[in-house]
């Protein structure tokens, strides 16, 4: 099926819950505006200074304390430095409101800002300029081994949580982990790291998590599941001279599934999609990768069990089942050395890989280097079926001469940030993530360190013309009846609708041919302006029905 426009403007402003890849709501239970009537913890009036001196971390690890079991911890604009690091633990029903820009100077191999054992959280920046500068090149010029340096900021067992409009600078390892988190919306993020292995955009795993519009520039992974996860959705992902998107390295007791990737852009990058291991166990399994856009990428569809950057894990391998990668374009560097699969399994067969509409040319040559072993499926040289392992099967195929066109974004980088150089704060967002559409949220006001950028309301966003899709598996059994209060409207029309009456007016039911809705709704405290009437609406679509 295909949902509305109506569905996709809705979805765009509400955090509750996004359709079909997503098992419940996702976001904090409380609005900022409900933390401030309770209390307003500025660190200023803690300690902190924004001279760039004076440690952060003493102030911000008290007004935490002073907020943490509800209110908002302000950073005001300004520069703070900050050289003893912080665990913000416990509370609920908290916020931090970064708008100044935090510098690392301490040195000590940890998190710079980790909030854990915590719930109903939201960290954000209500003007765009909030940032972390990592300052890595100073530690990457002393140290040449990478993954151990301090790293920017770590959500630990949070739930019913948000974190956006904020940029993540030049960490000397991570930038961002979400680490065994639930209920989650990660969101209008710009994150540059150096050009080195071990400096990950973002680490994430957990369950029911929506991660979306996001850019990442770095030499290693841009958005990539560890396990376990479980109901996952990564969309409007921009790997801008990066690493590129991935799952792994995985583990002996791997446990991966109902994850949907959609709307990924990747210019130069080692692969459009990595999924790696080396020996281990568990299963991978339910796995969508659907709508990807590729320019000047080493890799398409990477899937390597015998990856040569991981140790040995104990076990035969990890069960990989029920991947598939729809509606890929673009172009490869260079097919013949590096081509659009690699499905490259071992003891354990990987089963049910799909490769439909999969069409990559290439920048250098006319051909692709295909390797399939032990590997079962459709598309390219996967064998049909299933069955025992087999030996690696190499292929060079004719690259297509046509039907890989593919549109470019006007912010793909022309060069990476380096090792040892400063790396500066983004001046102002990108005003797409992926080509031809608009960021899922407006973009906080500002939107850089020096420039203003596009905002968009929900009601414009309605020019995607992907298809949204539901997990190739069982879904999970709907919500309550009562839980359905978090939501506003979410009205699905086909395009065959038949008259209703009575029905909501045609500047809220935004279908196809002028479609009417006949919902059954009942009035709650929630309100949700259309664009086209300026009408304030307060349903509560307890059911709905499609007509």
């Amino acid at each position: 099926m295909r949902f509305s426009s109506t569905l996709i403007a809705a979805l765009a402003i509400i955090p509750s819950l996004v359709a079909g890849q997503l098992s419940g709501p996702v976001g904090p239970k409380t609005t900022v505006e409900q933390k401030k009537g309770v209390k307003v913890c500025d660190v200023t009036q803690f300690g902190a200074k924004a001279d760039k001196s004076t440690d952060l971390g003493p102030a911000l690890f008290k007004a935490h304390a002073a907020c943490k079991t509800g209110g908002v911890v302000v950073i005001p604009k300004g520069d703070y430095a900050m050289a003893t690091f912080v665990k913000l633990a416990g509370g609920a029903a908290w916020a931090l409101q970064l708008d100044g820009v935090i510098y690392r100077t301490g040195t000590k191999v940890d998190n710079m800002i980790m909030i854990e054992h915590t719930k109903d959280v939201e960290v954000f920046s209500s003007t765009g300029a909030g940032a972390m500068q990592g300052n890595g090149f100073e530690f990457h010029r002393k140290n040449s081994r990478t993954g151990s340096g301090p790293r920017l900021i770590r959500f630990w067992d949070t739930s019913d949580f948000s974190f956006h409009d904020v940029a993540l600078v030049d960490a000397p390892s991570f930038h961002l982990v979400i680490d065994t988190c639930s209920n989650g919306e990660i969101y209008n993020l710009v994150i540059r790291g150096a050009y080195m292995g071990g400096t990950d955009g973002v680490d994430v795993w957990g369950t029911n998590l929506w991660l979306h519009d996001i850019m990442v520039t770095n030499k290693d992974e841009c958005i990539t599941i560890k396990s376990p996860s479980k109901f996952i959705l990564i969309e409007s992902i921009y790997c801008n001279w990066s690493g590129g998107c991935g799952m792994g390295s995985l583990p002996s007791n791997t446990d991966i599934s109902n994850i949907h990737y959609k709307n990924v852009y990747t210019v130069r990058s080692n692969a459009m999609m990595l999924i790696k291991s080396k020996g281990g166990g568990g299963t991978v399994k339910d796995v969508r990768l659907e709508n990807f856009i590729g320019h000047s990428n080493a890799y398409g569809f990477d899937l390597d069990s015998d990856w040569m950057g991981q140790k040995p894990n104990p076990g035969r391998g990890v069960s990989i089942t029920g991947v598939v990668a729809t509606n890929w374009k673009g172009r490869m560097l260079n097919g013949a050395q590096r081509g659009v699969l690699k499905a490259v399994c071992g003891q354990v067969p990987c089963t049910g890989i799909t490769l439909e509409d999969v069409v990559l040319g290439t920048e250098q040559g006319n051909k692709h280097r295909n390797q399939c072993g032990s590997s079962y499926g459709s598309g390219g040289c996967l064998k049909p079926g299933s069955g025992a392992s087999y030996a690696i099967d190499e292929q060079m195929v004719d690259a297509p001469t046509s039907g890989f066109e593919a549109q470019k974004l006007a912010d793909d980088l022309t060069n990476h940030f380096g090792t040892d150089q400063p790396i500066p704060l983004p001046e102002k967002w990108p005003a797409q993530f992926f080509p031809g559409i608009k960021p899922l949220k407006a973009l906080a006001a500002g939107g850089g360190a020096g420039g203003t950028t596009t905002t968009t309301t929900a009601a414009d966003n309605v020019q995607e013309k992907t298809q949204s899709r539901t997990f190739p598996i069982h879904p999970p059994p709907p919500p309550p009846p009562s839980s359905y209060a978090e939501l506003l409207i979410l009205t699905i029309c086909r395009e065959t609708a038949a008259s209703a009456s009575p029905a909501p007016p045609s500047s809220q039911c935004r279908c196809r041919r002028r479609a009417r809705c006949r919902l059954s709704c009942a009035a709650v405290g929630k309100h949700a302006r259309t664009k086209a009437t300026g009408h304030v609406v307060a349903t509560n679509c307890k059911r709905w029905k499609q007509r």
